[in-house]
């Protein structure tokens, strides 16, 4: 029953992966807008190697497989800040709310920006007096519900939007997410996610428009003929995901938890992720992993964090406080602060 039930479940996946355009021998990278839809959010997931497809059973499951939030217990809200590559800051925060038998209901919201910079020209390298910004949001409502004790199913819809100085692109897209759990090693489960399948994007503003001599030969000419600059528009990084985890110890005082993601992006080669996390009384947990495995020419690295859980009020209130840290090679190392709120 299991083993048909999971191969009827994961065909879809399948022929929407083998589907993608795309050889292998072409990486893709840089060729999609709004990638910061792609940096990993929350400091337990980071810390884990980002292998958090089959094991999002916190409210950061809005990002990482939608699905889980049918399955959180009691409202739970997170903020997490990191300090991004490039000295960009890179923040979320989400709110999960079961509903009964009705399902689950999220929002949440992601921020990458940066520090004003001044505005350089050829005639003015020292700076025009201009200041200029760029900056990516995205605004997310998530939904999901059980369909069964064991399959549960995600859904989630995002409004992305990025500028830089006067000019704005915006899209939509559209994240699914399912879990399937078994009854093997205490509950073994098998995720997988279609993210960022959406709408494309193209820039447009006031910094596309310029004027036009229409014959510098002529005297007379009017060098004044407005035009506009037409820009490319641009497909999401949409990828496909599927991951595994499983509770290798799980009692009273002790949990340790494996996971494994395997990655199929439309922006780069293929890559394996993979993580653990031991709990001490469901109150002290310690966390590892590497992310980007196999990824030809990629900057991934070791992974590790640490956390706390604890009874803030009684009642059933609990705070979480957790840091991650992840190593990118060449590039600066990432670390990220997560606060967490379950009540």
């Amino acid at each position: 029953m299991v083993l048909p039930a999971l191969l009827l479940w994961l065909a879809p996946w399948w022929v929407v992966s083998f589907g993608q355009d795309g050889a292998s021998s072409v990486s893709k990278v840089g060729t999609t807008a709004a990638p910061f839809l792609e940096i990993p959010v929350g400091a337990r997931a980071t810390a884990m190697g980002n292998a958090f497809v089959a094991n999002a059973n916190d409210v950061t499951s809005l990002f990482w497989n939608p699905s889980f939030m049918a399955l959180l217990p009691q409202r739970e809200a997170i903020f997490s800040h990191s300090n991004w590559i490039a000295e960009m800051s890179f923040d979320y925060a989400a709110l999960g709310v079961p509903l009964g038998d009705f399902g689950a209901l999220g929002l949440s919201f992601t921020s990458l920006s940066m520090e004003d910079m001044v505005v350089r020209t050829v005639e003015r390298p020292e700076g025009t007096g201009e200041m200029f910004g760029a900056g990516s949001f995205a605004i997310g409502v998530h939904y999901a519900r059980t369909l069964s004790d064991w399959f549960a199913i995600g859904f989630t819809v995002k409004y992305i939007d990025e500028r830089i100085w006067h000019m704005k692109a915006t899209a939509f897209a559209l994240d699914v997410g399912t879990v399937f759990t078994t009854d093997l090693f205490n509950g073994f489960r098998i995720g997988a996610t279609l993210t960022n399948f959406g709408t494309t994007m193209q820039l447009s503003g006031r910094d596309t428009r310029t004027f036009h001599r229409i014959d510098p030969n002529k005297v007379g000419s009017n060098d004044r003929i407005p035009e506009n600059i037409e820009v490319d528009s641009w497909n999401l990084p949409m990828s496909i995901q599927f991951g595994v985890a499983a509770d290798l110890v799980k009692s009273e005082n002790l949990l340790l938890t494996v996971a494994a993601d395997a990655l199929h992006p439309a922006d780069n080669y293929e890559s394996v992720n993979a993580g653990a996390e031991l709990g001490l009384f469901n109150t002290f947990f310690v966390r590892a992993g590497a992310h980007s495995l196999f990824l030809v020419d990629g900057e991934g690295g070791l992974s590790a964090g640490a956390g706390v859980l604890a009874d803030l009020f009684g009642g059933g209130v609990k705070a979480s406080f957790d840091y991650g840290y992840t190593d990118f090679g060449r590039l600066s190392a990432v670390h990220v602060f997560a606060v967490g709120l379950q009540f």
